[in-house]
């Protein structure tokens, strides 16, 4: 569903944000990617939904070159990806409802469809209810827990979430990584950005570690709490390709 080969990012002002990395994410994979503050992951993140480009190297989403997909096709890529941010990025002024139907109302589907939808997406992640309430009235989990819901509203094959637990207690950071191993249940491929660590071995997932740039782990956690330390290197996509 993912594949990143021999990808290479470099700013104009020298920085090399990513370096030489490759993976390979089969659709239907729950996969965490973890590492500090400055490895690389919102860049990998902008790169995937190709809000920027890679300055070598290729990626694949659905066995589409998104390295080479014309503006024009650009938009419907993204269509396919639900991204959740950290800091949420809400309109705060606009209702709850609101939130969650703008990416309907952008492609212009019918009124109707549009709160059949935003209902059944509150309804998943727990907000049924809320839809005339402004985000600012919210707590951090229930406005994040709109940033997902307006994510999957578009019923996406993939999520992606930055670092969606940033600023939230053990507890609610629970709810919230629960839902999206919800929607993985369905099928929904998820690639979730995280230093959380503790949710990293609580969900016992795939972890790809990136570090200054460089992809220098691909770890399957085989056991759930009691064994979540127990964790063996992955294989990747490139190496079983050789």
């Amino acid at each position: 569903m993912i594949k990143l080969s021999h990808i290479n990012k470099r700013y104009p002002n020298g920085h090399e944000a990513l370096k030489d990395v490759s993976f390979h994410i089969e659709p239907g994979e729950m996969v965490f990617l973890a590492g500090h503050s400055g490895a690389g992951k919102s860049t990998l993140f902008k790169l995937i939904t190709r809000i920027e480009k890679p300055t070598s190297g290729q990626i694949f989403i659905d066995k589409k070159n998104v390295s080479r997909l014309s503006e024009a096709k650009v938009p419907f890529l993204r269509r396919e990806i639900g991204v959740i941010f950290q800091d949420h990025k809400l309109l705060m002024d606009r209702t709850v409802f609101d939130n969650v139907a703008l990416p309907l109302i952008v492609i212009g589907m019918p009124h109707d469809e549009i709160k059949k939808r935003v209902r059944a997406a509150l309804g998943k992640v727990g907000l049924s209810g809320k839809e005339s309430q402004k985000p600012i009235t919210l707590s951090g989990g229930e406005q994040q827990r709109v940033g997902i819901a307006r994510a999957v509203i578009n019923r996406p094959s993939i999520l992606l979430a930055d670092e969606p637990t940033g600023n939230l207690d053990e507890a609610l950071s629970d709810e919230i990584i629960d839902i999206f191993a919800d929607f993985n249940q369905v099928g929904v491929t998820v690639l979730i950005a995280t230093h959380d660590l503790r949710q990293v071995e609580r969900l016992a997932k795939r972890t790809l570690h990136l570090e200054q740039g460089q992809l220098i782990g691909d770890y399957q956690h085989n056991s759930q709490e009691n064994n979540a330390g127990n964790i063996q290197p992955g294989t990747s996509q490139e190496q079983q390709d050789g």
